[in-house]
């Protein structure tokens, strides 16, 4: 009697959920959702692996971590081993295994997916960064000798970070600017603190500053100095911009400019970065609402409405999205938690205009929404239904429709050339150098808003680009 194969039966094997805090409980506060894994719970999914002679999961990954090689060092109890594997090619794991949507990138791409359901890569890689940070922490890196050349990084979301990474590992100089007064851009003003702990955005920090890259706050390129005057007279052989998409969309509709009304980038960075949740032991206030409405279906919309939800005061939020919960494009992941924590939704709804009184919000007056055929993004068009409205009582507005990018870098310097949307064009993406010399560009700054792990693998492009753009002329 022939035995079944062991790749087949890994293949049968569950995969092992990631222990998550309860609903009631965390709706209440800014405590990370997700617990992890333990060391047996990590080994027992690494097992699931068949270790695919092609992996077509790295390729799935933006900046190509080694996952089937990382992945059998923790099947093996090698934790540290593997960590040192995926910081090979990603410098942050410990922000990309909670923030990255795996089920679009490396999971989507796994074999077993195919009949079962694909390796958790993301709750792996993060076991294994949250591991290292404990148990190996402030472990300095290498220097390797100096170049004697230096990059200003403008800009310090993930795009700026990982080109920083990979430029200092590579011996040069590198001095990041960052406009506001903390570093690390979306990944600490736009993504919350229940997502993405602020203490491990600052445990990689650090390890970018052991790496010798120096940290500029309050620090506006474009105001306080241009492109010219970084290269001409601060001395700098080469600049990368990454900047991101931070300029907020409205709508356009009637009351927007009443009190109550916010987009969600402020919303978001009020929260965040300022500490509003916590006033008043940090003085950055944020009014008290009662019934909060967020528009929007992606996961800026949902970090929006599940911040949102945790305020003192707030007793209802509502989802406002113009399609149904299948043209969504915010992660599955984001939308189960947000249900399991109380938020409500409204599909097929399309602001119109935003009533009030006594210069606040009282009043969310939407058009009904049916759905006709696909759009170039593949999701049904919404057509506004003749005389159907829907009247939400609210107290504020969240505006989650989407960024553009801010004009001020790219008007600074006449010989940088954009598009339309005010998008940075490259000479050559290959490197992403700019038509200007000496300067290369990445992440939303040039692609409009994206995930995280993309602006690293730009970020990370740009700096290969930057290396040999210095050592060979």
């Amino acid at each position: 009697m022939s035995q079944e194969p062991k790749s087949k039966k890994k293949s049968k094997l569950p995969r092992t959920p990631a222990t998550e805090r309860n609903p009631e409980e965390r709706r209440h506060d800014f405590k990370e959702v997700s617990l992890g894994y333990t060391p047996a719970m990590a080994q027992l999914e690494a097992s699931r692996c068949i270790q695919c002679k092609k992996p077509k999961c790295v390729l799935g990954c933006p900046v190509r971590v080694g996952i089937p090689e990382f992945i059998k060092l923790v099947a093996e109890g090698k934790f540290l081993e593997a960590a040192e594997v995926i910081k090979k090619t990603n410098a942050f794991p410990g922000i990309t295994g909670r923030v990255c949507p795996q089920e679009d990138q490396c999971e989507k791409h796994c074999v077993i997916g195919i009949k079962g359901e694909p390796i958790n890569i993301g709750q792996l890689e993060r076991f294994v960064a949250d591991y290292a940070r404990r148990e190996s922490p402030g472990k300095s890196p290498p220097h390797p000798p100096p170049t004697g050349k230096k990059v200003a990084i403008i800009g310090s979301g993930p795009a700026g970070l990982a080109a920083a990474g990979d430029l200092a590992k590579r011996g040069h100089e590198v001095i990041l600017f960052e406009a506001l007064h903390e570093p690390g851009g979306v990944l600490f003003y736009g993504i919350p603190q229940f997502r993405l702990p602020k203490e491990i955005v600052e445990a990689e920090l650090e390890d970018l500053k052991r790496l010798g890259v120096e940290i500029k706050v309050n620090y506006v390129i474009g105001k306080i100095k241009s492109l010219d005057e970084l290269m001409e007279e601060d001395g700098f052989d080469a600049v990368f911009i990454g900047t991101g998409a931070g300029l907020p969309y409205f709508l356009g509709i009637p009351g927007e400019n009443l009190n109550g009304v916010y987009s969600a980038n402020e919303f978001l960075t009020r929260v965040n970065l300022m500490h509003a949740w916590e006033f008043p032991n940090f003085d950055t206030p944020l009014h008290h609402h009662k019934t909060i409405a967020v528009v929007g279906g992606g996961n800026t919309a949902l970090d929006a409405a599940r911040t949102a939800l945790r305020l003192a005061g707030t007793q209802k939020v509502i989802m406002v999205y113009r399609r149904s919960e299948e043209e969504m494009p915010a992660r599955q992941e984001e939308i189960h938690h947000a249900k399991e924590e109380g938020v409500e939704f409204q599909f097929l709804a399309s602001p119109m205009k935003i009533k009030g009184a006594d210069g606040w919000v009282t009043e969310l007056v939407c058009s009904k929404i049916k759905l006709g055929e696909p759009d170039a993004s593949g999701r049904r068009q919404p057509h506004p239904i003749k005389g159907g409205e829907l009247s939400l009582s609210v107290d504020a507005v969240v505006i989650a429709l989407g960024s553009g990018v801010n004009p001020l870098i790219a008007k600074s310097a006449e010989d940088l050339k954009t598009d339309t949307k005010g998008h940075i064009e490259l000479a050559d993406p290959d490197v992403n150098v700019t038509f200007k010399p000496g300067v290369f560009a990445g992440g939303d700054i040039v692609t409009g808003a994206a995930t995280v792990i993309s602006a690293m693998g730009a970020g990370k492009k740009a700096a290969a680009g930057i290396h040999e753009y210095l050592m060979h002329p």
